[in-house]
């Protein structure tokens, strides 16, 4: 790396493993692992906390083994204790090359917590470091509750990092372990580090508790330290951690530091960790949500078709995402225009007029409208009876035994034609799929594939409550959604299955990439 690059740590499969209800399997720690390192192309990852549990430790063999072969071994991290070598049997033991100590930042912590004082801290540590050095691990030190630290016990702070300073350690990480710090306070107390320490490589790591760990991962780093930590999705403790993606799109437009990371890689990455958490990305999340490349003022796509005037540096293209229009209250002709264009629908002023005003009206009754629906819709409102349904589904049958897989009878018209199938799956909504999907086999029918499925319910709602299902669909490169609603969930489901059919079928609005 260069001299003034800066470190990124991740810690997702580690510290973002302690948000509540996440716990990744082997096989998924090993993806992440191999995502983060080989895709995203961050410095180094914190795979595990030593003596977890037997899980744990055949995830770090794992994850070892693979780093072993392809010259990552080093960049593989792994917290331990101060307990003499009980953490460095189980990191020996697990292959790994990269002890993470944890040490007490504070007095309080200290104090309260070991019952010890600073002079008897330092000699269990020296002990660890010496154990670590005979094994050839390297070790790096976390002060925990540092930020407390500063703010209460500040000699007690310089006291530990006068004697670490000197130690063999590699680098020493500087946590905001309870997120109370504000960027003021972060940039004086990392100044204060880096100026007393210039030649000490110094990691901050945040806390989002206040919604303020970018910004403190920001001030750090103008502060001098030479690395951070970040979780993909921001997963973490609490509020989590500082998002990997946030900390990466303020290193390169306003710090303009050079890093490692392959910013293309950053939604594909980010989607990878959703699934295998699952927990959702909120829509508006900075870079990777839904919804942050969509435009829904009117007035914005029209600035955009005359002169991108409502573009920012946060190009789309440059995480691999595109930018879209929304449709719905909001939307002007502009909005509609963009849609249109992306259909390859061409309508004139007046019909534009009349289409515009029916996708308003459908914002106004909070129904949401989709560039797939923009078919329909003309259809509707212009009667022209060009959103044709070829494919009608004509009955079915889904049956559900105890004990029993759920099996699915349906008969449906292609066109003229009429077919029947039977199926059983793994629920009654993958029942009914397969069997459709057999009478696609049958006719050598090429057709998306379902790439996410998300049910709204009202909250309180009775057991009759209409239930909202939005599929995703992938063909090739290009997703698109399709909306059903029914008080029933598969039948929602089936509902937004028949219109992605018929959006696919329709000769005159086929999908374009």
């Amino acid at each position: 790396m260069m001299k003034n690059t800066i470190e990124v740590m991740d810690t997702t499969l580690r510290d973002g493993e302690q948000t509540t209800g996440v716990s990744f399997s082997e096989s998924e720690k090993l993806a992440i692992a191999r995502l983060l390192l080989d895709e995203l192309k961050v410095n180094r990852i914190e795979v595990a906390s030593a003596r977890v549990s037997d899980g744990e430790f055949r995830s770090v063999k794992r994850i070892t083994e693979w780093a072993q072969k392809n010259n990552h071994l080093e960049k593989i991290e792994i917290l331990g204790f101060v307990d003499q070598t009980v953490s460095l049997d189980w990191i020996t033991e697990a292959g790994g090359r990269v002890l993470n100590l944890l040490t007490k930042g504070s007095l309080k912590h200290l104090e309260g917590q070991l019952r010890k004082t600073p002079d008897e801290h330092l000699a269990e540590i020296q002990f660890v470091i010496d154990e670590a050095a005979r094994r050839d691990i390297i070790v790096n030190v976390y002060l925990e509750d540092w930020s407390n630290g500063m703010l209460s016990s500040i000699d007690y702070v310089y006291y530990m990092v006068d004697y670490l300073s000197k130690a063999n350690v590699k680098r020493i990480m500087l946590p905001d372990t309870l997120g109370i710090l504000n960027p003021d306070q972060t940039f004086t107390f990392c100044k204060a580090m880096t100026d007393r320490y210039p030649h000490v490589h110094f990691d901050f790591h945040a806390h989002n508790d206040y919604d303020f760990s970018v910004a403190n991962a920001y001030m750090a780093v103008r502060a001098g330290v030479r690395g951070v930590h970040t979780t993909v999705n921001g997963l973490g403790e609490r509020a989590g951690n500082a998002p990997m993606a946030s900390v990466l799109g303020m290193m390169n437009d306003h710090l303009k530091i050079n890093n490692t990371l392959n910013e293309h890689s950053l939604t594909h990455v980010s989607r990878m960790v959703e699934s295998f958490s699952s927990i959702r990305i909120p829509a508006n999340k900075p870079l990777t949500g839904e919804y942050v490349f969509t435009q829904c003022s009117g007035v914005h796509a029209d600035g955009d078709n005359k002169d991108n005037l409502y573009f920012n540096e946060l190009m789309p293209e440059r995480f691999g995402r595109v930018r879209q229009y929304a449709l719905g209250k909001t939307s002007g002709k502009a909005n509609i225009l963009k849609n249109l264009q992306e259909l390859g629908i061409e309508l004139n002023a007046t019909d534009l007029k009349k289409v515009t005003q029916r996708v308003i009206e459908l914002g106004d009754k909070k129904e949401s409208v989709s560039a797939e629906d923009l078919p329909y819709i003309i259809s509707d409102v212009l009667k022209t009876g060009d959103a044709k349904e070829n494919i009608k589904l004509l009955n079915y049958s889904l049956n559900l035994v105890r004990g029993m897989r759920p099996l699915a009878s349906i008969k449906i018209q292609i066109n003229k034609n009429i077919y029947a199938e039977t199926a059983v799956g793994d629920g009654q909504y993958d029942a009914f799929m397969k069997a459709l999907w057999k009478i696609y086999e049958r006719l050598d029918k090429t057709h998306p594939v379902l790439a996410d499925y998300w049910v709204s319910i009202p909250p309180g709602g009775k057991t009759d409550a209409l239930v909202e299902t939005v599929i995703t669909w992938k063909s090739n490169d290009y997703e698109f959604k399709t909306r059903g609603l029914d008080a029933d969930q598969t039948e929602a489901a089936i509902k937004a299955t028949l219109k992605m059919l018929n959006i696919v079928e329709n000769s005159d609005f086929k999908i374009k990439k």
